[in-house]
């Protein structure tokens, strides 16, 4: 999720004028500590935020802090560019002793999502298309679809041995409903000369694919999808919110079966490692993560492919390649296929530490890099092949699929550990994946 909390950007400006540079006796907290603050928030691929959240994370009597007893979350807002999150979010390694359970019910909406094609390199994007200035513009919808996201979650992670060595399960039941771009309520209150072309007009991409069968007629508006999910996972950090040593480092098999009701059933792999080095005692550190994921059996429908499995969520969402969560600076889900790998890279600087309202803060930099690949492709060539009036120049160029790289650098404002406000700006390094993206939200990438 992509967030700016405008009190905390307040608080960070006056706070680089006064702050000191010698370290402060850090204050343990103990109890309920929470905000509720408004929620003004800018993403490249979402527009700008509005809403309001609160977070309360129980320390206790203060003993494991900056480890907190519970955390919960809730969240009501919107985006401009037409998305909406209603979610709620608890986790606690104390509701059941020796489980860590985390539980998530969430209701995400999206009237332009980002669709871009499948394998990478393979689908070619016309930025042309969508540029209203361009001679050869045809539509800023055309590679976008309406989606509308219903999920609740549970995940739990318990002792195999010892607390680095645990085991996880998890239960995911989403809901998808997917159609074309309203046009008529984007059009609404528009003069004729700004008004969009629908959808019959000037198919997008989503329309185009229907009609040469890449997607089919029971996937093309959504469909129910139960995912259950085992595996192991190795962690031995010593911080979550921003390590500075360890490594945590997972295994899981997702499976959907089609007897609860889904569409189509099948089987994913998703192996996740990540490792963090102190380079100046609790200041400066270098992180990285390398994650694959493919298919194992089944047919994944179309609207699933974007998602990212993992033993947790960090965020509202979890999916990609590109944007905010994985490939920073290129387009959002640029980058989907049936199997993929990708990395991220990242050298992490605490800069200043300093106590304010009884509360511990740290200012951070980072410099990043990012990366990823097709590495198991949809066949889309052999499903279009009886087709003979499909422009394929136009839309495709088989075995173009390379890796995919961004870089940029982040500012960080964390108070008391666990509650960190992210700025992320990511440049692309092929035009092909776009220019470069803005992102302002919570929590370090990994």
């Amino acid at each position: 999720m992509k967030r700016f909390y405008l009190s905390f950007i307040v608080i960070f400006l006056s706070l680089s004028l006064l702050a000191q540079a010698d370290k402060k006796v850090e204050v343990i907290k103990k109890n309920w500590n929470f905000g509720a603050l408004p929620a003004v928030a800018f993403d490249t691929d979402l527009g700008f935020q509005y809403g309001a959240l609160v977070n309360l994370f129980d320390y206790g009597d203060g003993s494991r802090y900056p480890k907190y007893n519970h955390s919960l979350y809730l969240e009501v807002s919107r985006y401009t560019k037409g998305s909406s999150t209603y979610r709620f979010y608890y986790n606690s390694d104390q509701l059941v002793k020796g489980i860590e359970t985390s539980f998530d019910l969430s209701y995400l909406t999206d009237q332009a999502y980002d669709f871009y094609g499948f394998n990478g390199f393979e689908s070619v994007i016309h930025p042309e298309w969508i540029d209203t200035d361009n001679g050869a513009y045809a539509s800023r919808m055309f590679y976008k679809y309406d989606r509308k996201l219903f999920r609740m979650k549970v995940d739990l992670q318990g002792k195999i041995s010892g607390d680095r060595f645990r085991w996880m399960a998890g239960i995911n039941f989403q809901n998808f409903k997917v159609a074309s771009v309203n046009i008529n309520k984007i059009n609404k209150g528009k003069s004729e000369a700004d008004k969009l072309p629908t959808t019959t007009e000037v198919p997008g991409l989503y329309e185009k694919y229907q009609q040469w069968g890449i997607i089919n007629t029971e996937e093309a508006n959504g469909g129910f999808v139960p995912t259950f999910k085992a595996g192991v996972v190795w962690d031995t950090r010593d911080n979550r919110p921003c390590p500075m040593k360890g490594i945590w480092t997972e295994a899981i098999v997702e499976v959907s079966p089609k007897i609860l009701g889904a569409e189509s059933s099948f089987t994913q792999l998703c192996l996740i490692h990540r490792q963090y080095f102190t380079l100046v005692p609790k200041d400066l550190s270098f992180a990285y993560r390398l994650g694959y994921q493919t298919t194992l059996s089944g047919n994944v429908p179309f609207y699933y492919r974007s998602q990212l499995i993992t033993s947790v969520l960090t965020g509202n969402m979890s999916e990609g390649l590109g944007g905010a969560k994985t490939l920073r600076g290129v387009r959002r889900n640029r980058v989907i296929g049936d199997g993929m790998v990708y990395g991220n890279a990242e050298l992490r600087w605490k800069f200043v530490h300093f106590n304010l309202i009884n509360n511990n803060f740290y200012l951070g930099l980072s410099a990043f890099t990012d990366i990823g690949k097709v590495t198991k492709k949809v066949d889309v060539e052999s499903m279009i092949a009886p087709i003979s009036s499909i422009p394929q120049t136009d839309y495709f160029r088989w075995g173009a699929e390379k890796m995919h790289y961004s870089y940029g650098a982040g500012l960080h404002i964390a108070m008391n550990e666990n509650f960190i406000i992210a700025i992320d700006y990511g440049l692309a390094a092929d035009k092909q994946d776009g220019a470069s993206g803005l992102y302002i939200g919570l929590n370090y990438l990994f």
